[in-house]
């Protein structure tokens, strides 16, 4: 009979077996997830360094996208790496780092999440109530949602891990292994229902204004040229607002829909199973795809970047540099 190879040779009846996977696949894996990691990494650092640095970046949407980089980055830089240990056999790493890695990546995708919801309510009053956008949405009240959104997913996280974070292991049936177990319901509420309902419901009503906008403004063109080019500019800023909230909600749907399938039929999150891992990374795909989303498709990102890259914003007064 083939030899049963063991997580840990010295714990013969309470060491999980290792199931072993072709050095092809393994190493293909390895490098695809790490590509995508550093790469996480290198673009939400960007937009830090962009929004963070240039003062004409200092309004009250960059804020919402700096703090969405930030959690973004996190991902990136903590999250992603324990994920590609967590497609190993074996967890090697304890039962208390299996808990703190959980309780990590739950509070950045959280922040993540909720970073998104506060984006979707600047975009609605934005485009659905232009006038008042700039007393409402203010960049003291900014900070302050940032901040509450950062103590809410911190909250959240433990009390959904708490039995975890207080008794790391207990859900293991044998040592290797690195499993949690949450209440399913009311992370799917909480994490899923609530803020992706809000965003859709938000989207879809900003994508009906700016269209029903851009549609009322080219039935009144007038034949003066100032006027007809003011309406044309406006109406395709409001259809590519439109297009660009279309994109955000299907990636995000894209990325976060198959883990929450697959969270309502167990509450169990664990390594085991390849499919599950595969499932958990797509979810954190969607740090990498959000500064593509939200800032690539700014053109001063772009030149935020070259900036950057040529080094110029070490330059004195760089701060002050025109970028929009």
């Amino acid at each position: 009979m083939e030899e049963i190879e063991l997580c840990f040779p010295q714990l013969l009846n309470t060491s999980c077996k290792k199931h072993t996977r072709p050095h092809s696949e393994s190493m293909l894996i390895y490098i695809l997830m790490s590509y995508i990691s550093l790469l996480t990494v290198v673009l939400n650092l960007l937009v830090i360094i962009s929004i963070s640095h240039f003062r004409q970046l200092h309004t009250p949407t960059n804020f919402i996208i700096l703090s969405l980089a930030v959690s973004d980055f996190l991902v990136g830089l903590f999250v992603m790496p324990f994920q590609i240990l967590l497609t190993e056999p074996c967890w090697l790493l304890g039962d208390m780092l299996c808990s703190l890695f959980f309780f990590l990546a739950c509070i950045t995708v959280c922040a993540s999440e909720v970073n998104m919801v506060l984006i979707s309510v600047d975009r609605y009053v934005a485009i659905c109530d232009p006038l008042h956008y700039s007393t409402r949405i203010t960049q003291h009240r900014v900070q302050i949602c940032v901040l509450l959104c950062w103590i809410y997913c911190v909250f959240y996280s433990f009390m959904i891990l708490y039995d975890n974070l207080k008794e790391p292991g207990r859900y293991n049936s044998c040592y290797g292994q690195c499993v949690i177990n949450i209440s399913g319901a009311v992370h799917i509420v909480f994490a899923f229902i609530l803020p992706i309902s809000t965003i859709i419901i938000l989207y879809v009503r900003v994508f009906v204004v700016a269209v029903s906008q851009a549609r009322a403004m080219r039935s009144h063109i007038t034949a003066v040229k100032l006027q007809r080019s003011v309406t044309v500019t406006v109406k395709k800023s409001e259809l590519k607002a439109a297009r660009t909230l279309g994109v955000v909600v299907a990636v995000f749907l894209m990325c976060f829909c198959p883990y929450y399938c697959v969270s309502l039929s167990h509450s169990d999150i664990m390594m085991a199973s390849s499919t599950n891992a595969f499932i958990n990374f797509l979810l954190l795909l969607n740090s990498c795809l959000n500064p593509v989303i939200y800032a690539f498709f700014y053109p001063w990102f772009r030149k935020s970047v070259k900036l950057i890259i040529t080094l110029q914003i070490l330059q004195p007064q760089s701060s002050q540099a025109n970028v929009l």
